[in-house]
C-alpha cells in the first residue's frame, strides 16, 4: 500500500496513540507519543492519545478505539503485557505481538534464540531471581574478564547500565541491579563500533533501514546520551566497509526474524575490530523523538517522518 491507500483505509477509524504507561522509560514514551499524534492528525486521521494506565482496558472501550499505535517502551507495554490485552480486545496494534515482544524484552532469551540461529551475540552470564547474584558476579568475571557490560535483563533506553572495570565494581552492580530489577546479566564487553538498525515492514517484505552509527560522549550510549541534545553524534549512513555495513543490515534483520518481530523494530549491535557485528537486543517499539534512532535512519533513505508513521501504523493492519 502507499501512503494515500493507508490514508483511506484508516480514514473514519479512531486510532489511539498508547504512550506513557508504567515503565522507567515514560517521559520517554511521552515525548514519542506525542511526535506519533500529531503525525497522525496532520494526516487528516482521528487520534486521540491515551496514557497507558491501570483503567487502560475501559479507557480503550469507552472511547470506541478501533485500532492502537503502540509507542509505550519498557515494561508494561513493549513486553507483550499490552499487546495481550489487545488481543482480548479485538483491537489491531502496530507492531509486534505478544510473544515477540516478550522474547525481545528478555535480553536472556532473546540471546539464546540469537545463539540456535547462529547471530553473533555478546558471551554472557545471568542471575535470575532465586539466584545468588554475588556468586554469578564472581563466574562472570573468571568466565567473561574485564571489563563487564552489567545491565538488567528486561529494561530498555540503557536504564540500569554500567561498565565494570574491576571485580569489585562487578560484584557491587549484580547486587544492586539484582535488587531493584529482580534479575541481572553480565556481557562480555566488546569494543568496536555501536550500532543501531532499524527494520521496517511485514513478514518477507521486512527490510533494514540505513545503519547508524552512534559516536557517545559519555563512556558509552547510556540513558542520558540517548536523550539530550549533542551528547551523542550520528552517522549515517555508518562509516563501515561496503562489504561488512552489507552484513550489519543481513545479521540484524535475520535477529528481527528470528524472533518474530511483525512491522518495526531497532537492533542494536556492535561491529568489533574484524568486522563481526555482534547482536545486542532488538527494541520493539523504539522511541519516536526528535533525537531517536529511528527517523534519523529513516530520513537518510528519503523518509519523512509522517511517512514512516504511517508505514508502522500500516503493520496494524497487516496483523
Amino acid at each position: 500500500m502507499n501512503n494515500r491507500q493507508i490514508i483511506k483505509h484508516f480514514t473514519g477509524k479512531k486510532i489511539a496513540v498508547l504512550m506513557g504507561g508504567r515503565s522507567g522509560e515514560r517521559e520517554v514514551s511521552l515525548r514519542s507519543g506525542r511526535n506519533v499524534l500529531e503525525a497522525l492528525k496532520r494526516q487528516g486521521l482521528q487520534a486521540v492519545g491515551i496514557d497507558a494506565g491501570l483503567d487502560l482496558g475501559t479507557e480503550l472501550r469507552s472511547k470506541k478505539i478501533d485500532s492502537a499505535f503502540v509507542i509505550l517502551h519498557g515494561r508494561y507495554g513493549e513486553d507483550g503485557t499490552v499487546q495481550g490485552l489487545l488481543e482480548i480486545m479485538d483491537i489491531p496494534y502496530t507492531g509486534s505481538g505478544v510473544l515477540a515482544s516478550a522474547l525481545a524484552m528478555n535480553k536472556v532469551f532473546s540471546k539464546k534464540i540469537f545463539t540456535e540461529q547462529g547471530i553473533p551475540t555478546p558471551e554472557y552470564c545471568w542471575a535470575g531471581q532465586l539466584q545468588d547474584p554475588k556468586t554469578v558476579a564472581h563466574q562472570a568475571v573468571d568466565d567473561l574478564e574485564l571489563p563487564l557490560v552489567i545491565k538488567p535483563v528486561d529494561e530498555g533506553s540503557s536504564l540500569g547500565v554500567s561498565i565494570a572495570k574491576t571485580k569489585e565494581q562487578a560484584v557491587r552492580s549484580f547486587i544492586q541491579i539484582h535488587k531493584k530489577y529482580g534479575q541481572v546479566m553480565a556481557e562480555r564487553f566488546i569494543l568496536g563500533m555501536n550500532v543501531t538498525v532499524g527494520i521496517l515492514g511485514c513478514g518477507a517484505k521486512a527490510r533494514a533501514l540505513p545503519v547508524l552509527e552512534l559516536v557517545p560522549k559519555n563512556e558509552f550510549y547510556d540513558f542520558q546520551a540517548k536523550y539530550t541534545g549533542g551528547l551523542t553524534e550520528f552517522h549515517v549512513p555508518a562509516r563501515l566497509p561496503g562489504s561488512i555495513y552489507a552484513k550489519t543490515q543481513q545479521v540484524t534483520l535475520q535477529a528481527h526474524q528470528a524472533l518474530g518481530c511483525h512491522g518495526w523494530s531497532r537492533v542494536d549491535a556492535i561491529v568489533d575490530r574484524s568486522g563481526t557485528t555482534y547482536v545486542l537486543e532488538v527494541n520493539t517499539n523504539p522511541g519516536m523523538t526528535d533525537l531517536s534512532d529511528m527517523p534519523a535512519e529513516a530520513k537518510a533513505e528519503g523518509m519523512e517522518y509522517d511517512q514512516l508513521v504511517l508505514e508502522i501504523l500500516d503493520s496494524a493492519r497487516k496483523r
